[in-house]
């Protein structure tokens, strides 16, 4: 019996009685086929089916019989044809005894292979390999028949069930194919001659309202190979009611391009011709409700203007009043924290005053260095506010990362407690940045003082530097470098995570922190064009990386000067200063170190100051002056007397902050505050490196 069982794959089926052919065709083709192995016919014909590939038999294996296997090749499909390949003994006679074997099987057998024994395994192969192939082919039009079989479903209920009438006719315009909606419309055939169509009680009247002559008819017309698509019928069924349609006909071809029949398409637009005069009167009325509601809708629009614009105006309050929170909140705690440095300053100076008018000058000393250092913290904390606006001036130049991080080690370690061991991990590629080191350093700082108080029991320390290569490998793309401060302590809580590069923002208790660290480093690298990244796990540490762009060394970079602080021989120098305590303060610095010291208040000044001078050694001048600024003057004086030394002193100027964008030749800057020993070293090393023929004569304007 066939078993209606579909087997996983198709098989090689081996019916050997004697087991020494049985193991050797297994082994020959288990590599290759899926095998399986019958001891007798009957096991095979109980196992043939449709995913029986092919069929090897010993002579042997029909001595007991073929019944059952003509049984079973007899109730095959009709599209199966299993080749069977029969292994025939050869007893002397090779060409009786294949003619014998081969009668031995039914006639059932159509596709029959015989091949005489002893055979090589590469005959026995090859004669497999064909066979296999011709049955991969029926297994081929098997699946082809099915595609059919369903295509002809699909197809059919298609046809029953689209809501249009459709037929397929023959030349004599008899349907060939044809659907229920069609045959309602049109139920005889079409007839494509002049005589009266038998059709024509079902075809009342033309879209004019004139009878259209039976060979007008769109399938009589096709099947002379016109084009009639989209002609609309009025018909009359046969309760007397009238219902209007839309016939399409096209012309079938053969493949010499002769008629050969027609397709009709039949679509009920009865709906659609009623619907026009109702639509008629409807847009009629419509035209008189868009009218007034047109009149409605600009009256409102005209109202919702209105609305939007007292909605944009309380939109900009509530930004402006939102700002203003904003810098309330930052003027809070400015003011804050210059109170307290204030007060040290203005105290100890006080105490001083008290001192020397009575005459004592004990303490004086310990009362000047606190008022020294509340001083520097207030210098520092402006400092990390322009730090964070990204508006301080920036002395950028090439700088090796992993040489900075060995230069802060010991530094890093005085900074941190016992408890913590601080770790160095440097990249091995030596990658290099263009910043500002000072900046650098004291961002690298600000994070190391965060992970120290985050570890108050101790923990780990470790400052890596790597190398992040250009994603995607683009052409013109800089790769970045990388300093990670990663620690192991108690992390930032999540609901804070995104607040802590705020200004004035701090988990830390009242007292010990401005809460300007992280967004002084966060406002440094976005003014050096990079970026800031924290990753945090609360109780596991936190991890945060300052990303700088790489950029080379050049290959004649030189190191920066050093400072020097030599007395002055009288080189001639013009201060000028807007800030009368200032002026008078750098004035007699100057002076004390033995300079010629010109003073003016504004550019306008030392111009007219400039001029009467003999020569000039040296230009200080503060960047933001009224009028004129610091730069603007210095090009001017450059202009008219070549190669004079400038520089620049600013707290604050936006003009300055790219010191590779704003110094010209000849030309340095120095930030406020800063000390009277740094301002001695700069204007003396300026004066040594930078000389000026004084007695060369200024050029007119």
């Amino acid at each position: 019996m066939i078993s209606e069982r579909q087997p996983e794959a198709k098989t090689l089926s081996i019916v050997a009685p004697f087991k020494g052919d049985a193991l050797s065709l297994n082994k020959l083709f288990a590599g290759k086929y899926h095998v399986r192995i019958h001891e007798t016919l009957y096991s095979l014909a109980n196992d043939l089916g449709a995913g029986t590939g092919l069929v090897i038999l010993t002579e042997e294996s029909l001595l007991g019989g073929v019944v059952p296997l003509d049984e079973a090749l007899q109730q095959q499909p009709s599209w199966s044809d299993i080749p069977i390949i029969l292994l025939a003994s050869n007893n002397g006679r090779s060409g009786r005894d294949t003619e014998v074997a081969r009668h031995r099987l039914p006639s059932s057998a159509g596709y029959v292979i015989v091949l005489e024994r002893p055979l090589s395994s590469a005959s026995l192969l090859s004669a497999v390999d064909a066979a296999w192939g011709s049955r991969e082919r029926q297994f081929e039009m098997r699946d082809r028949l099915a595609e059919l079989a369903e295509e002809r479903g699909r197809l059919k209920i298609l046809l029953e069930n689209v809501p249009v009438g459709i037929c397929f006719m023959d030349g004599q315009g008899r349907p060939i194919i044809s659907n229920p909606l069609y045959r309602e419309y049109v139920p005889g055939p079409v007839i494509p001659s002049m005589q009266p169509d038998p059709t024509s009680r079902w075809i009342k009247l033309d879209a004019t309202g004139k009878p259209l002559p039976a060979d007008m008819f769109p399938g009589a017309r096709a099947l002379r190979g016109e084009q009639a698509t989209g002609m609309d019928f009025c018909h009359k069924r046969e309760d007397g009611s009238e219902s209007w349609m839309r016939i399409s006909a096209v012309p079938l071809y053969d493949e010499g391009r002769a008629i050969i029949g027609a397709a009709s398409v039949v679509l009920d637009i009865n709906e659609e011709k009623q619907a026009e005069l109702s639509l008629r009167r409807f847009n009629e009325e419509l035209e008189i409700q868009v009218q007034a509601r047109t009149r409605e809708l600009n009256t409102a629009i005209e109202q919702l203007r209105k609305e939007s614009d007292e909605r944009a105006r309380a939109e900009e309050q509530l930004r402006q009043a939102l700002k203003m929170e904003a810098v309330g909140q930052l003027t809070g705690g400015i003011a804050h924290d210059f109170n307290n440095m204030l007060t040290g300053v203005i105290s100890a100076l006080d105490l001083i005053k008290m001192r020397l008018a009575k005459g004592r000058t004990d303490d004086v000393e310990r009362f000047m260095e606190a008022a020294n250092s509340s001083a520097q913290r207030a210098a520092s904390l402006t400092q990390r506010l322009l730090a964070f606006s990204r508006r301080q001036p920036l002395d950028a130049k090439p700088l090796s990362i992993n040489r900075l991080a060995s230069a802060l080690k010991d530094l890093l370690h005085r900074t941190v407690s016992e408890q913590i061991s601080l770790r160095l991990d440097l990249c091995a590629e030596d990658p290099w940045v263009h910043v500002d080191a000072n900046q650098l350093e004291n961002a690298i700082l600000n994070l190391v003082i965060n992970a120290r108080d985050a570890m108050p029991r101790g923990g780990t320390l470790l400052i890596r530097t790597r190398h992040e290569p250009a994603k995607n490998g683009e052409s013109g793309e800089t790769g970045m470098v990388c300093i990670d401060v990663q620690d192991t302590g108690y992390g930032i809580p999540e609901n804070v995570q995104d607040k802590v590069m705020e200004p004035f923002f701090t988990t830390k208790p009242i007292g010990q922190g401005t809460g300007l660290g992280l967004s002084m480093v966060y406002g440094f690298a976005q003014q050096s064009h990079g970026r800031l990244i924290i990753d945090s796990t609360p109780g596991n540490g936190t991890c945060v990386t300052i990303c700088l762009p790489e950029n080379a060394p050049s290959s004649n970079a030189t190191p920066p000067p050093s400072r020097v602080a030599v007395a002055g021989q009288g080189q001639s120098i013009l201060l000028v200063e807007d800030d009368d305590s200032v002026r008078l303060i750098n004035q007699e610095v100057l002076q004390e170190l033995g300079y010629q010291v010109t003073v003016a208040v504004d550019a306008e000044d030392a111009l007219q100051r400039f001029k009467q001078l003999p020569g000039l050694d040296l230009l200080v001048t503060d960047v933001g002056l009224p009028g004129m600024n610091g730069r603007q003057l210095a090009e001017v004086v450059q202009q008219m007397q070549p190669g004079t030394p400038v520089l620049f002193l600013t707290g604050y100027a936006e003009s300055a902050m790219d010191q590779a964008d704003f110094l010209g030749p000849h030309m340095q800057l120095l930030t406020k505050p800063f000390t009277l020993d740094l301002l001695a070293s700069r204007v003396a090393a300026m004066l040594a490196s930078d000389p000026v023929d004084v007695t060369a004569a200024p050029l007119e304007e």
